[in-house]
């Protein structure tokens, strides 16, 4: 369109046909998540699964399943308590093949973040620890170099690849029979807690990496409740008008 605009200026064509076409309306996306009862719900229907972790993850913290990949034991501060998201594994297929890409990247800058390593999230650290120390006991050198890296990996240090969550958190809701959601709607989940906690969406926007305020909004619902609660706000600022006048005017 740019460019016929400028060939019009420039007499090289009559006029821009792209003006008169009529783009197609954008269908806002609206996604489905938990509410705190069913993400702890959920957290105690993971336990000794497959993909706790990557769950835990997702729900204290709001990661995106590339960031929870992603995560390297040197990434953990034991001591000062802190989780620092610098680094994301994501699937692609080149030349046909079907490969791992690892970046010391994330999706934006603002994704490069530091957070809080919370007391239930470093004990199930601690313990992940341990479990791989004795799996590379056991497997001496069979044990993959990845496994010496990387957190999420399998018993032979296998690096777990991101699907495998996406697949294996489908059938776990099916399984237990709760509402069906995406994994990655436990981004929205913990978004939308953080929100009914009184937290701003500027600070919801540094928690999750959010690189723009607008991405933070569709991250962030307000459900019947909150607008219950909005209602009655204004109803005590607004209602019963009359009784409401200065007797004195």
């Amino acid at each position: 369109r740019k460019a016929l605009k400028d060939a019009v200026k420039l007499k090289l064509i009559a006029s821009n046909v792209a003006a008169d076409v009529e783009l197609p309306r954008s269908e806002n996306f609206v996604a489905n998540y938990y509410n705190g009862e069913e993400l702890r719900e959920l957290l105690n229907k993971v336990q000794g699964s497959e993909i706790e972790f990557p769950v835990m993850i997702a729900a204290f913290y709001g990661l995106r399943r590339s960031e929870i990949v992603g995560l390297k034991w040197s990434a953990i501060d034991f001591e000062e308590k802190i989780i620092t998201v610098s680094h994301t594994v994501l699937e692609a297929h080149i030349e046909g093949r079907h490969v791992l890409v690892k970046q010391d990247r994330t999706k934006t800058k603002s994704s490069f973040r530091s957070l809080p390593l919370v007391p239930e999230i470093e004990q199930m650290l601690r313990r992940k620890r341990e479990q791989q120390r004795i799996q590379q006991r056991l497997c001496g050198a069979e044990y993959a170099e990845e496994g010496k890296e990387y957190i999420f990996v399998d018993a032979m240090g296998n690096l777990i690849k991101p699907e495998f969550i996406t697949r294996h958190f489908s059938a776990l809701l099916k399984k237990e029979g709760m509402k069906k959601i995406r994994f990655h709607d436990l981004r929205h989940s913990c978004a939308t807690l953080l929100l009914h906690e009184g937290y701003t969406l500027q600070e919801i926007q540094v928690y999750l990496g959010h690189a723009t305020f607008q991405t933070t909004l569709r991250y962030a619902h307000l459900d019947a409740t909150s607008n219950i609660s909005a209602a009655n706000c204004m109803e005590s600022l607004l209602g019963n008008a009359e009784s409401k006048k200065n007797p004195y005017t």
